[in-house]
C-alpha cells in the first residue's frame, strides 16, 4: 500500500470539484482591494465569506502601528515565548487583554488554533473528564485528544443533554470540564451559556468558552457571549483568536491568576515561535478601538440584519438566528458548487462548506457580514441570490 493511497477517497471528492470553473476550496483571491472588495482571477467581487467581522483588517492606525514595529523590531522573533520570543509589545498586550476583560491574567498564543490546543491538552490530562459540544472546533477535539482525556459530547446546544452526562458523572462531575463555544462558526448560533452555567452551579465543574466568533461582536463592551449573558463571573477560562474580529493572527487565553502556570505546561506555547512584532502591533490598535467605540459593533449588526432577513423573504433556508455568520442550507452538494459557482460569476464570493465541515451532513453556503460592507454591497448579495432562485 502506498503512503498516500488511505486519502484516495478524499482524491476523488476533490476532483468531482475540478471538473470546471475556479475550486472551491482554496481559492486565490488574487488582490485584495479592501476590507469587503477583492478580485478573482478578472472577476471583481465582494468579499462576503470572512472573519473579518468589524472589518479592521485595513484600518490606518493598525497598519501604522504595524509598519513601525516592522521597522523597529524587524519581521520576526524567531523563537518561542518559552525562549527568545517574547517582547514587550507581547507582554504589553496580555496586559491590555486582561485589563479589556478585568480578568487578573491573559496568555497569547501564535493562532487561535494554538491557544485552544495549548490551554486545553494542558487541562485535559488522562485523568479528566472534558464534555464538549459534539459542533466544537477541530482544534477543541485535537485538544482534547493531545491531552488524553476522557472526552463525552453532548448534543449541540442541548442543555438538557449535558445535564443528564454531568449526572452519569456522579462525583467526576465536581471536577469536569465543560468547553462550548460563543457564537459557532457553521450555523451563526450560540451556546445556552446561561443554562449551561446553572449546571455548573449544580453539579460542580469548570466551564470553558472559546469566543473566537463572538469577541468584539457580542456584548456592550465586545467581550463575547459570557459578557452579553452577564456570566463573567461564572466562567473559568475564555479562549479567543486575533484573526476574526482584530483582524490579525495569533490567540490568546484569558482567566484568573492561576492561569499563568500553564504557561509551563502548554506545549503549543513552549515549542512555536511567538507572533511577529508587526501582528502584535496591528492586534493592539484594533484591540483599542474595540473597547473604546460600539459603532463598529452597531454597523456589523445591521448588516447581519440586513442580509439575514433579506435572504429569508427570499424563502432560503437560514440558521435559526441572526448573526453575522449567515448559513444557507443546500440540499446537496452538487447544487452548492453550481450555486457558489454561480455567485462568483455574479461577483459574490460566499464559503461553500461540505461535511464533515458542516454539521450534520449539511452543505452550506456560508455568508458572513462584516462593518465595513454598505447597504449597497448587501443588497447586491441578495440580489445575486434572488437571481439563484430565478435560474
Amino acid at each position: 500500500m502506498g503512503l498516500y493511497d488511505k486519502f484516495s477517497r478524499f482524491v476523488e471528492e476533490r476532483q468531482k470539484f475540478q471538473v470546471s470553473g475556479v475550486n472551491p476550496f482554496g481559492t486565490c483571491i488574487d488582490e485584495i482591494y479592501s476590507a469587503t472588495e477583492g478580485r478573482i482571477g478578472d472577476k471583481r467581487i465582494i468579499l462576503a465569506g470572512s472573519n473579518n467581522y468589524l472589518g479592521l483588517t485595513f484600518d490606518p492606525e493598525a497598519i501604522k502601528e504595524s509598519q513601525e514595529a516592522l521597522r523597529q523590531q524587524g519581521t520576526g522573533t524567531t523563537g518561542s515565548r518559552m525562549a527568545n520570543g517574547t517582547f514587550g509589545s507581547h507582554l504589553a498586550l496580555e496586559q491590555e487583554i486582561a485589563a479589556f476583560f478585568n480578568l487578573p491574567t491573559a496568555i497569547v498564543f501564535s493562532t487561535g488554533y494554538t491557544a485552544n490546543l495549548g490551554i486545553i491538552s494542558a487541562l485535559a490530562t488522562p485523568d479528566a473528564v472534558v464534555i464538549i459540544d459534539e459542533d466544537s472546533h477541530a482544534s477543541i477535539y485535537d485538544a482534547c485528544a493531545l491531552g488524553g482525556a476522557q472526552i463525552i459530547r453532548f448534543r449541540h446546544n442541548d442543555a438538557k443533554d449535558l445535564e443528564r452526562r454531568m449526572q452519569r458523572l456522579g462525583e467526576k462531575a465536581k471536577d469536569a470540564i465543560i468547553i462550548v463555544e460563543g457564537i459557532y462558526s457553521m450555523l451563526g448560533d450560540v451556546a445556552p451559556l446561561k443554562e449551561i452555567v446553572d449546571i455548573k452551579r449544580r453539579y460542580g465543574g469548570y466551564i470553558l468558552v472559546d469566543e473566537a466568533h463572538s469577541f468584539g461582536v457580542m456584548g456592550e463592551k465586545g467581550r463575547g457571549l459570557v459578557e452579553a449573558l452577564g456570566v463573567e463571573d461564572d466562567v473559568d477560562i475564555i479562549l479567543g483568536t486575533f484573526s476574526k474580529s482584530l483582524a490579525a493572527i495569533g490567540g490568546f487565553a484569558v482567566g484568573g491568576k492561576g492561569l499563568d502556570v500553564l504557561r509551563y505546561c502548554s506545549r503549543p506555547y513552549i515549542f512555536t515561535a511567538s507572533p511577529s512584532p508587526a501582528s502584535i502591533a496591528s492586534v493592539r490598535a484594533a484591540l483599542r478601538q474595540v473597547g473604546q467605540s460600539t459603532a463598529l459593533r452597531e454597523k456589523l449588526w445591521h448588516n447581519a440584519h440586513r442580509l439575514y432577513n433579506g435572504l429569508a423573504e427570499l424563502g432560503y433556508k437560514l440558521g435559526e438566528r441572526v448573526s453575522p455568520v449567515v448559513p444557507v442550507m443546500i440540499e446537496s452538494k452538487e447544487v452548492g458548487l453550481g450555486m457558489w459557482r454561480s455567485l462568483v460569476d455574479k461577483g459574490i464570493y460566499v464559503n461553500l462548506v461540505l461535511p464533515p465541515a458542516a454539521p450534520f451532513g449539511m452543505t452550506l453556503l456560508r455568508c458572513s457580514v462584516n462593518a465595513a460592507h454598505s447597504d449597497e454591497q448587501i443588497d447586491t448579495i441578495i440580489r445575486a441570490f434572488a437571481e439563484l432562485k430565478a435560474e
